[in-house]
C-alpha cells in the first residue's frame, strides 16, 4: 500500500482526470500497469473511449450497426505523455490559454445536519436516499429526477431561513435570478449577432470592391445618401466613393472574377482552418471525464485509425442544441471558444459566398451565450435540468435576433429544440427573445431600422383564386424539402463520409467554395447573397420607385421577352442554388440551411408570381380575374415568393407553427395568415410523406447523437420488456465482500463493455429464495470518484447501506437512520451516500409504451425490470433503449 495522501472529501469538486486514473491504477497490481512512477500516456480530452474497440465509431451515441449490446460513444485517444501524479491538487504547469480549466462543481451541495428544524430533515432524507451525483461524462444522459430532487432541496433551504431580512433577500434573488439571467443572454445575443451582420456584409462587399472614403464600411454604408429605394443600384455615378476592383485593375471583368474568387476561397479557407483546429474536440480539457475509460488503463494503446475528432463549431449546430436539450452532455459544445470561432467562422463562411446562412447557427451562439451566463451562480452550474431552462431560453432569442421574430422564436424552442418546456420556461424564453430583439433593433445592423433585411411590408389583400398557386407552392415545397433532406443525407454519408474526402475536410471546403464562384459569378441572383437575395425576391415593386430590385421588377409583365428572360434567371439561380446547397450543408465550417432554403423557395414562388402577373396582364376579363375588376397591379409576386420561401423552409426543417409566426411578424401583419398556413401544412404533409424526418433529425442520425425522440410513434406488436432488458450486467452484491479492488475491476469490466452511461445495481441475497432483491443503484461515475478517495486501501471492505432495508428499520428509530444517513463523511469506506435507493424499477410484464414514457415524460436515466415477486431480473439503460428504437425502427 503507498504512503497515504490527503484525502480529498467525499462531494469535494471534481479532481484531475490523471490523478484520478492515477489512483485507481495503484489499486492492487496489474501485471499489465505501468508502475505509479513511470509516464503515463493519458492524454485528458473529450473523446475518451468506452471500450477497447477497434471498429470506427462516430462520436454519438449508437453504434454503426446498432448493436443492442454494443453501445460505445468514445474514441479511443492520441497518446501523450504526462508526468507522474501524486497530489490531488490541480496542476498548472502545461496551462495555456486553450486548455486552460477553472474550477469546477459538479457535486451536490453536503447535506445539512441534523438541526431543530424537522423539515430540513425530511427535505434532506429525501436527497439523501436518492443519492449524490458527481459529474456526468460527455456524451451521458442526465438524471432528470435526481436534479429536480437537488432543486427542490435547494429552494426549501431558502425558505426556511426567510425569517431575516438577509434570507429574505436572498430569497428574493434566487427567484429572479432566471430572469436576470435571460436578460443578459438577451443582450449579449443581439450584440454577437450585431457584430456577425456587420462584419459579414463588410466581408462580403470586399469582395466586389472597397469603399474610397471609409475602407472599413461595407457597400451600403460606403454612401449613406442613398435612399433605401435604390439601395442595390449603387454604381459608380450614384456612389464615386465605392470602389470596384475590375474598375480599379482597369475595367477587366476577368480581373474581377480572380479577385472575387481569390477573397471568396480565402475567407472559407480560414472560417475551415479555426473550425478544425480551435475546436478539435480533441483539445478540449474537462475535469468532468472518467479516469478509467482510456486504453492506457489496461496497457492497450489502440489504433491510430480509430482517433476521430468532433469539430465543435462546424455546421448548424441545431441537431446538437436539441440533443443537449434532450438531457445529454456534450462537455465544451457550448463554451467560450465553440462561441468565438462560431461566430468569425460564420461570418467568414457566409461572406465566401457558400451556399448557406447565418441564422440556423445563431441558435448555437444564442446557446453557448446562455450557457456560460447560466455558469455565474452555482442554481444553474451546478444542476444541469436548471441550466437547460436558461438554454431553450436562449434558443428563442437566437431565433429572434435571426429573423427579428421573438413570438417566432419563442415557438420554434418550442416546437423544434427543446425538450422540456413548462409555462416558466416558455414565459423566461418569450422575454429573453423579446430583450434580444429590443436590443437588435436599438442597435440596427443594417441601417434601415429593420430587424432583418428582408423583413417587408405588403399594401394589397389576397384574392381567393390565388388560394390555388399557393397550394401548388406548398405542394414544390414539401418535394423539394424531402428530396433536398434525401439527397443531403445520402451525400453525407456515402460521398463525404465514405471517400477521400473525410480525410481531407480543408480540400473539400476549397473545392466547394470554387465550384461556387465558378457558377454564381455571372448570375446577377446566385452573385448576391442569400439574405439579398431574399429580400429582392420577397420585395413589392412600388410604382415609381426607383429600384426595380435586380430586374425583377419588371417594366412590361405582360411581354413575354421581357418576362422570359428574368424567369430562366430565377429559374437558373433555384437550381444552382439547391444543388451548392446539397453539398455544402454538412462541410467544416459554421454553416446554417435557413437562407439557402428560403432563397429557393423565394425563387420558386417568384417565378410562380411573375407567370400569375404575365397572365393577368394578357388576359385580364377572364372570369379567374374578375376579382381584381381591372386593376393590373392586383398580384403581388414578393408575397409568391414569401409564401414559397415558408413551404421549402416547413418541407426542409418540418417546423410549422413557429415557421407561421415567423412569416407573420416579417411581413407585420396577419392579412397573409391563410396563404402561409395553406402552403406550410401542405408542405409538411407532402414531405412527411416522401421523407419522415427532416433535415436536423436526418443529421442526428448521420452522427448517432443520443437523441431520444419524444413526438415518434412506434409500433411495439409482440415486442416485451424481456426483449430489450439487459440480464448480464455487471451487479454488486452485497452477500459477497466487496472490496476496493473487486469493485475497480468490476467498473472497468463494465465500461470495458461498453456501459459508459450506466451503472451497478445493489443486490441482497433473499433469505427464503434463490433469486436477488434490490436494493439500490450506482453510477459509475459516482462509484470511479468514490473508488478514487479510498485507492490507497485495496483490500478495505466497501459498503453499502439501505435506510430502508428490512433489518436496519427494525433496529434502529428514524432519528438515528438520519443521523447515520447524514453521517456519511466519517466513513469513506462507506458508498451509501451514492447510492439510489429509490431507483425507477417495473414490472416484466409491462408494455413497452410505459418503458418508452418512462424515459421521454420522466427523463429516466434508467429502469430497472423486476419480476411480479420483487425479485431483480435486469435493466434498461437509456441508451439501450435507443439502440433498441433504431433497430425496431429500421425493421418497420
Amino acid at each position: 500500500m503507498h504512503n497515504q495522501e490527503a484525502r480529498p472529501s467525499a462531494i469535494t469538486a471534481p479532481l484531475s482526470t490523471d490523478w484520478r486514473r492515477e489512483r485507481l491504477m495503484r489499486i492492487g497490481s496489474l501485471s499489465q500497469l505501468p508502475p505509479s512512477s513511470s509516464p503515463i500516456s493519458s492524454p485528458v480530452d473529450e473523446n475518451v473511449p468506452l471500450q477497447l474497440n477497434t471498429s470506427s465509431r462516430s462520436y454519438g451515441s449508437l453504434p454503426v450497426h446498432r448493436s443492442l449490446r454494443n453501445l460505445s460513444l468514445r474514441l479511443p485517444r492520441r497518446p501523450s505523455h504526462l508526468s507522474d501524479i501524486t497530489s490531488p491538487s490541480i496542476s498548472f504547469r502545461n496551462y495555456s490559454p486553450l486548455t486552460a480549466q477553472r474550477p469546477i462543481s459538479a457535486y451536490d451541495a453536503p447535506l445539512a445536519h441534523k438541526n431543530k428544524d424537522d423539515n430540513a430533515l425530511d427535505s434532506n432524507m429525501d436527497a439523501n436516499i436518492n443519492g449524490i451525483r458527481v459529474w456526468y461524462s460527455s456524451f451521458s444522459s442526465i438524471d432528470w429526477l435526481h436534479d429536480a430532487i437537488k432543486d427542490s432541496v435547494r429552494f426549501s433551504r431558502l425558505r426556511r431561513r426567510k425569517k431575516s431580512l438577509r434570507a429574505r433577500l436572498r430569497l428574493a434573488f434566487d427567484r429572479s435570478l432566471g430572469w436576470l439571467v435571460v436578460t443578459v443572454v438577451g443582450i449579449l445575443t443581439a450584440v454577437v449577432a450585431f457584430l456577425v451582420v456587420r462584419s459579414e456584409q463588410w466581408l462580403f462587399d470586399s469582395k466586389e470592391g472597397y469603399c474610397s472614403t471609409r475602407w472599413w464600411k461595407a457597400k451600403r454604408f460606403c454612401c449613406p445618401h442613398l435612399d433605401e429605394t435604390v439601395l442595390y443600384l449603387v454604381e459608380d455615378e450614384s456612389c464615386p466613393a465605392w470602389k470596384t476592383w475590375a474598375y480599379v485593375f482597369g475595367g477587366s471583368e476577368l480581373v474581377g472574377y480572380v479577385v472575387w474568387t481569390t477573397i471568396a476561397v480565402l475567407l472559407a479557407f480560414v472560417s475551415c482552418l479555426l473550425t478544425i483546429y480551435l475546436t478539435n474536440s480533441t483539445t478540449f480539457v474537462t475535469r468532468k471525464e472518467s479516469g478509467v475509460l482510456s486504453p492506457e488503463f489496461l496497457g492497450s494503446k489502440g489504433s491510430p485509425n480509430d482517433v476521430r475528432s468532433q469539430r465543435k463549431a462546424a455546421g448548424s449546430g441545431i441537431p446538437e442544441v436539441k440533443t443537449i436539450l434532450s438531457g445529454f452532455v456534450i462537455h465544451g459544445y457550448l463554451g467560450g471558444r465553440v462561441l468565438f470561432t462560431k461566430a468569425v467562422g460564420l461570418a467568414l463562411s457566409v461572406a465566401s459566398g457558400l451556399s448557406l446562412g447565418k441564422e440556423g447557427p445563431f441558435v448555437h451562439i444564442a446557446s453557448c451565450i446562455g450557457n456560460i451566463v447560466s455558469r455565474v451562480h452555482s442554481k444553474y452550474e451546478n444542476n444541469e435540468a436548471k441550466r437547460r431552462e436558461v438554454l431553450s431560453a436562449a434558443c428563442a432569442a437566437g431565433v429572434a435576433v435571426a429573423f427579428g421574430a421573438p413570438i417566432g422564436g419563442t415557438l420554434f424552442s418550442l416546437e423544434e429544440v427543446s425538450y422540456f418546456f413548462p409555462p416558466k420556461v416558455m414565459w423566461r424564453s418569450f422575454f429573453c427573445a423579446m430583450i434580444a430583439a429590443i436590443t437588435l433593433k436599438i442597435l440596427d445592423p443594417f441601417g434601415t431600422g429593420k430587424l432583418v433585411l428582408f423583413q417587408v411590408t405588403y399594401d394589397r389583400d389576397w384574392h381567393a383564386y390565388e388560394l390555388l398557386p399557393f397550394l401548388l407552392l406548398g405542394l414544390f415545397g414539401g418535394v423539394y424539402g424531402a428530396y433536398f433532406s434525401k439527397l443531403n443525407f445520402r451525400w453525407s454519408r456515402d460521398v463525404r463520409n465514405a471517400t477521400w474526402l473525410k480525410t481531407h475536410p480543408i480540400v473539400e471546403v476549397l473545392l466547394v467554395t470554387l465550384v461556387t464562384t465558378l457558377l454564381c459569378f455571372l448570375n446577377p441572383y446566385t452573385r448576391m447573397g442569400g439574405t439579398e437575395l431574399v429580400y429582392n425576391l420577397f420585395a413589392e415593386c412600388r410604382t415609381g420607385s426607383g429600384n426595380d430590385h435586380s430586374g425583377l421588377c419588371v417594366l412590361d409583365p405582360g411581354s413575354l421577352t421581357a418576362v422570359w428572360p428574368i424567369i430562366q434567371g430565377i429559374l437558373v439561380a433555384l437550381i444552382v442554388k439547391g444543388a451548392l446547397t446539397v453539398v455544402t450543408f454538412g462541410i467544416k465550417v459554421p454553416a446554417g440551411v435557413f437562407i439557402p432554403t428560403l432563397a429557393a423557395g423565394a425563387c420558386a414562388g417568384r417565378v410562380m408570381g411573375i407567370t400569375m402577373q404575365y397572365f393577368q396582364y394578357n388576359y385580364p376579363n377572364a372570369p379567374l380575374f374578375k376579382v381584381c375588376n381591372g386593376d393590373l397591379d392586383c398580384i403581388i409576386p414578393g408575397l409568391y415568393a414569401m409564401v414559397g420561401a415558408a413551404a421549402t423552409l416547413s418541407g426542409v426543417t418540418r417546423t410549422t407553427v413557429s415557421l407561421a409566426v415567423i412569416m407573420f411578424e416579417l411581413t407585420d401583419t396577419l392579412t397573409y395568415a391563410v396563404p402561409v398556413m395553406l402552403s406550410v401544412l401542405v408542405a409538411k404533409t407532402v414531405a412527411d410523406a416522401l421523407e419522415p424526418k427532416g433535415i436536423y433529425d436526418l443529421v442526428i442520425d448521420l452522427s448517432q447523437l443520443p437523441y431520444l425522440d419524444s413526438k415518434h410513434e412506434y409500433l411495439w406488436g409482440s415486442l416485451q420488456v424481456g426483449d430489450v432488458t439487459a440480464r448480464d450486467v455487471q451487479v454488486i452484491r452485497l452477500d459477497r465482500p466487496n472490496t476496493v479492488r473487486s469493485l475497480r475491476d468490476q467498473l472497468q469490466e463494465l465500461l470495458r463493455s461498453g456501459s459508459d452511461d450506466s451503472g451497478f445495481p445493489i443486490l441482497r441475497s433473499d433469505p427464503h429464495h434463490d433469486d436477488m432483491r434490490l436494493v439500490g443503484y450506482i453510477g459509475a461515475n459516482e462509484l470511479e470518484h468514490a473508488l478514487s478517495v479510498v485507492a490507497d486501501d485495496a483490500d478495505a471492505e466497501i459498503h453499502f447501506h439501505s435506510s430502508y432495508s428490512h433489518q436496519a428499520m427494525a433496529s434502529s428509530s428514524t432519528s438515528s437512520l438520519l443521523e447515520s444517513a447524514q453521517g456519511y463523511s466519517e466513513d469513506p469506506f462507506d458508498f451509501s451516500i451514492y447510492m439510489d435507493q429509490a431507483p425507477l424499477t417495473m414490472q416484466s410484464n409491462s408494455p413497452l409504451e410505459l418503458v418508452h414514457q418512462f424515459f421521454v415524460k420522466l427523463g429516466a436515466r434508467y429502469v430497472i425490470i423486476i419480476d411480479a415477486d420483487g425479485f431483480y431480473e435486469g435493466i434498461i439503460d437509456k441508451k439501450t433503449w435507443l439502440a433498441f428504437l433504431s433497430d425496431l425502427e429500421e425493421k418497420s
